[in-house]
């Protein structure tokens, strides 16, 4: 059992390697969808931040560190199905991912862009939504520190921050791990789920240490399955 204890800030994924086997990240890319519907529950996000906002009119939704943009799909769908639209942007720091993504939009009409969300911020774009899943434990403190202040430049007033991740604890490794190895040979074989999720968890923040990290105004909320989300709302114009 791998220690726990503290954060495995060194350790990296293997489908972060630049050399990483083309066939496998892709593969890694399209079960990302059937990952994150069981783990990353959107629903409270989409509810509660996204359709309120939507249902005012169009919006702007950025997807930052969006991989395959399975999460950009999964909420242009949410939104058609009820009748509200939005211009989704996902960028990504990968060519790879955003190549992928691009010949997977399945008539979604997403913007993919290879781009940090700084390079949107100095661009002057703006958008009412701000998201990712799954990027917060793959930076540093100060790529943190980044992240949340460039997200803050992106919000225009009355728009909404919502960084979604993983809680490291020995029930969430213990868990994907078991639930993960009988399907390692069949529905994620060739592909890095598996290794790169173990390692993931190990590398994510507690709830206590993500709160000690953040500026204050940032609200830290837990979820299950071992689940946080990393929440800030820009003052609506003229407060």
């Amino acid at each position: 059992m791998r220690d726990l204890s503290v954060r495995a800030e060194s350790a990296r994924e293997l489908m972060d390697h630049p050399a990483a086997d083309l066939h496998k990240l892709q593969r890694t890319y399209d079960r990302f969808g059937l990952v994150n519907a069981v783990v990353s529950r959107w629903g409270r996000s989409y509810s509660e931040d996204i359709r309120p906002r939507a249902e005012r009119g169009p919006i702007r939704i950025l997807d930052v560190g969006a991989g395959g943009a399975d999460i950009s799909r999964g909420i242009v769908r949410r939104l058609r199905r009820d009748g509200l639209s939005a211009e989704v942007t996902a960028v990504d720091l990968d060519p790879r991912a955003i190549a992928w993504a691009k010949s997977r939009d399945a008539g979604c009409g997403i913007r993919y862009r290879c781009a940090a969300a700084g390079d949107l911020a100095d661009a002057g774009e703006r958008f009412d939504v701000v998201l990712s899943n799954h990027v917060i434990h793959h930076l540093t403190a100060d790529e943190l520190a980044e992240l949340l202040a460039d997200s803050q430049r992106l919000v225009r007033p009355g728009g909404v921050v919502c960084h979604h991740d993983i809680a490291r604890s020995r029930t969430a490794y213990l868990l994907f791990a078991v639930t993960t190895a009988p399907l390692a040979p069949t529905l994620f074989a060739g592909s890095f789920i598996r290794p790169d999720g173990l390692t993931s968890i190990r590398r994510s923040y507690t709830p206590d240490e993500l709160a000690r990290a953040v500026p204050s105004g940032w609200q830290v909320r837990s979820g299950i399955p071992a689940r946080l989300t990393l929440r800030w709302e820009a003052p609506d114009a003229g407060s």
